[in-house]
């Protein structure tokens, strides 16, 4: 029997955001940088990959270290770290990663002869004459490299651009030859920078960073970070680098316009950078992106959610959820941990972890874990205070009479259980102090059928959820 597959997709105590999902016989791979735990900064560790059979979605196998970051000749020293990749296959069969070190403004590429092998060093993308590209006059600095390979090309795309910056005009579209380095047609822009969208369908979504691509059919859909940086948005093009059109807001890592269930403006979770890509498995389409975690920008989990496309090829927004890849709620009884929490929120709204002092806020709940980076060690919800929500989406439930929590810390006070964030409580669970997981259980009656559940706290001091048990 396959798995349930929960958000985050993989293990709660690894940290792999910009995810670029692919399918490479009958697995899954997916690639992207590598955070820590705790960590003072982006992609501090080396590349790894995980992977999953595609008919069992909640089953990630750890491939290990695919890339040491001083395997790059401008590291030895590993004091750069290893920004967000993208992998694509060559002509020639065998595994491309394109990367980018944070403190250099070329692209670097890697081969491999297998999807999830030790990717060695190959090279730098150049110009005909040997110039690395971002490194002649006139270049603007590469950034977030994305690839797609067909025939005997390769097209590569790059970008970073902050609201107002005018040296940077936007994700650019730059066409490689059969040996994958160099270049045969020089960088042109694909989705403009803010400064430069007056007159074009990107107004309000510019693009920021995050290029990915992906081919559907005869359409060509570019996925990016805009301006807003919560959103992974989309463009669409007959072509590979030109006449891209603004399609919408594929994903928010903080739920924003989305109306089926709260406000359109209402912030659901704490949101910031976001970064991800499309892809089908098993005939249904997907989009992967991250969200943040420990109450900090640089400490970023893969989440997955199902994507919907119109008749006419456009995307509409998919909501956060705590059952991703399960193709469906997940099963209404037992034990499930808290860190899978798709709405985390209080009194206090913000919209990004990282701004308005919300990040290191003792105002502010978190997901987080014990330990040090790399401990395997089960998330949990860390400073729940008075109004402090946790919503979980969805559960088939039938016959469930009781709930109990899992919960720690300074505190007196119940938590109130809905199938809404601003319902009437079904029931609530008194709470008290403790050093230790202590449970707690109340006759609770959850109505039958498909269901958010949100656990929100009312009372005095500070506490940690562990996990809740539907019985």
């Amino acid at each position: 029997m396959n798995k349930q597959a929960f958000n985050p997709y993989l293990p709660s105590w690894e940290y792999i955001p910009d995810g670029e999902p692919y399918v490479f016989g009958d697995r899954v791979y997916v690639y992207g940088s590598h955070d820590q735990f705790r960590g003072h900064a982006y992609c501090l560790n080396d590349y790894v990959c995980w992977s999953a059979p595609i008919d069992d979605l909640g089953n990630w196998r750890y491939e290990g270290v695919i890339y040491p970051k001083i395997s790059d000749p401008l590291n030895k020293a590993g004091n750069m770290c290893l920004y967000a990749p993208d992998v694509t296959v060559g002509p020639d069969g065998r595994y491309y990663l394109y990367y980018v070190l944070d403190k250099v403004s070329i692209v670097s590429v890697a081969v491999c002869d297998e999807p999830a092998g030790r990717y060695e060093f190959y090279g730098y993308v150049h110009y005909a004459d040997g110039t690395r590209l971002g490194e002649r006059e006139g270049d603007e600095p590469q950034f977030d490299p994305a690839v797609l390979t067909e025939g005997d090309r390769t097209y590569l795309y790059t970008g970073f651009c902050r609201a107002g910056d005018k040296t940077r005009s936007g994700a650019m579209a730059t066409v490689l030859d059969l040996d994958m380095l160099t270049i045969v047609e020089e960088p042109v822009v694909v989705v403009p920078s803010e400064p430069y969208s007056e007159g074009t369908t990107f107004v309000g979504h510019e693009f920021f960073e995050a290029p990915s691509i992906r081919k559907r059919g005869d359409t060509y859909y570019f996925v990016y970070s805009s301006i807003a940086m919560h959103e992974l948005c989309y463009a669409t093009s007959k072509y590979p680098n030109k006449d891209f059109i603004y399609g919408g807001v594929v994903i928010s890592n903080c739920d924003m316009h989305i109306d089926s269930y709260k406000p359109a403006e209402k912030p659901m979770y704490y949101g910031w950078n976001n970064h991800g890509s499309i892809v089908e498995l098993n005939g249904e389409w997907y989009v992967f992106y991250h969200r943040h975690t420990n109450g900090i920008p640089f400490s970023r989990q893969g989440c997955v959610e199902p994507i919907q496309f119109r008749k006419d090829g456009s995307i509409i927004q998919s909501e956060m959820t705590s059952c991703g890849l399960n193709g469906g709620p997940l099963i209404g009884k037992g034990e499930y941990p808290a860190y899978i929490a798709c709405n985390l929120f209080c009194k206090h709204e913000s919209m990004y972890t990282a701004s308005e002092g919300a990040w290191m806020d003792s105002r502010f709940p978190k997901i987080t874990q014990d330990g040090r980076d790399g401990d395997e060690e089960t998330g949990y919800i860390l400073n729940m205070r008075d109004s402090a929500t946790a919503g979980f989406k969805y559960f088939d439930c039938h016959g469930i009479k009781k709930v109990s929590i899992k919960v720690r810390g300074y505190c007196m006070g119940a938590f109130e259980i809905k199938t809404s964030w601003n319902g009437e409580p079904l029931g609530s669970i008194p709470v008290g102090f403790s050093n230790i997981w202590e449970e707690y259980t109340a006759d609770i009656a959850m109505p039958n059928g498909v269901h958010a559940l949100y656990f929100t706290y009312k009372g005095e001091g500070s506490v940690a959820l562990k996990s809740f048990t539907l019985i």
